[in-house]
């Protein structure tokens, strides 16, 4: 099966991009025709596959971008649409038989900070203008995002086939009115991690992500602080807080803080080795959390609050109320006295099954 994959951009910074790279290396393992188109490439990581950069894949608003001539010339029998957020190229996919489409987080039904509010508080409606508006200070700005995030949310209706990773985001979208029998989850699954890698450095407690209050990178270290855990706390990961967390950790000596920045899956695997927990306190509402599935894989207890869709493959002990920084704090004082066992698997073959089977209702 020749299969083409559209994205924004070509990149391994996010956990959307990492299951992703892990869905054309199953694909191509299975013996398919495998293409990627970006609108961007960072450098960061390789395709695993042929890739080649279309301009105005990587638009966040309704940029046209001219693909038929694209498609004409590869002739795929599938398009595979992954985190694009130009509109337009939503809207062209929704006139393509051939096409589904993969809904990784928030941006198609909520226009601010995935379903946490302004005011600190966790998001439980579904997207309307009165409720929204209270999450922007500019009424501008606000009338802006809002249009268009309707028109993803449009295009996400007229797809025949989308796919998300939870049950989580599975019932937001339909909450916005994306038909029930157009959503399948496709689980995400651990690749391209080194089990067997050696851990270079003392353990520690982890931080895996994108360094930003959504995340909970202050609300880590809090509960990190309140634990009394003698052990590094570890930032695997960039973003707007990495200079204040970098200052953190040289303004108090002794203190054991470090950020290492983005990490391939090579340093990864070795800082997972390291781990003795890793902390998850997402204040967005989780769409899955892949490193959380990472960690559990290599025996680390996974301390996190119960937001969006983790609650749906965390283990039980470890797993905290949505916000409760004090009692984050006491799991992760249990969890470092302990190791988990690797859950059965996060099945590759179960993923690759399902892509399939939607694939061939598209083929037919």
């Amino acid at each position: 099966m020749r299969i083409l994959h559209l994205a924004d951009r070509l990149t391994d910074r996010g956990g959307a991009y990492t299951w992703m790279l892990g869905v054309l290396g199953v694909l191509i393992e299975a013996g398919h025709d495998v293409r990627l188109v970006v609108g961007a490439i960072d450098g960061s990581v390789a395709a695993p596959c042929p890739v080649e950069v279309q301009p105005g894949l990587d638009a966040r608003i309704g940029t046209v971008v001219e693909l038929d001539p694209l498609v004409q010339s590869i002739g795929p029998d599938i398009i595979h649409v992954h985190n694009v957020m130009n509109p337009a190229v939503l809207e062209w996919a929704t006139g393509r038989k051939n096409a589904l489409l993969t809904v990784q987080d928030h941006r198609v039904f909520c226009p601010t900070r995935g379903k946490w509010t302004l005011a600190g508080d966790e998001c439980r409606d579904a997207m309307k203008r009165d409720v929204c508006a209270s999450c922007f200070e500019s009424e501008p700005y606000f009338r802006e995002v809002f249009s268009l995030t309707e028109r993803r949310l449009a295009a996400v209706r007229e797809m025949g086939i989308v796919t998300v990773l939870s049950r989580y985001m599975r019932e937001e979208l339909r909450r916005v009115g994306v038909p029930a029998e157009s959503l399948h989850i496709v689980p995400a699954f651990v690749h391209d991690l080194d089990h067997e890698a050696a851990p270079k450095g003392p353990p520690c407690v982890l931080f895996v992500g994108r360094l930003a209050a959504t995340k909970g990178v202050s609300e880590a270290l809090e509960a990190w602080s309140l634990s009394g855990v003698d052990l590094p706390m570890v930032f695997a990961g960039t973003g707007p807080l990495r200079e204040e967390l970098e200052s953190r950790a040289v303004e108090e000596r002794g203190r054991p803080i470090e950020v290492t920045g983005w990490l391939d899956r090579e340093g990864l695997s070795s800082l997972y080795r390291r781990a003795r927990a890793l902390v998850l306190p997402s204040r967005w509402q989780e769409p899955f959390g892949l490193a959380g599935i990472e960690a559990l894989s290599f025996g680390v207890p996974v301390v996190a609050w119960d937001s969006g869709g983790v609650g749906e493959w965390h283990p039980g002990p470890g797993l905290v109320r949505w916000g409760d920084i004090e009692a984050l704090g006491r799991a992760l004082a249990d969890a470092v006295t302990r190791r988990v066992a690797p859950p059965p698997s996060y099945p590759r073959g179960e993923a690759l099954d399902r892509l399939l089977v939607l694939y061939d209702r598209l083929t037919r």
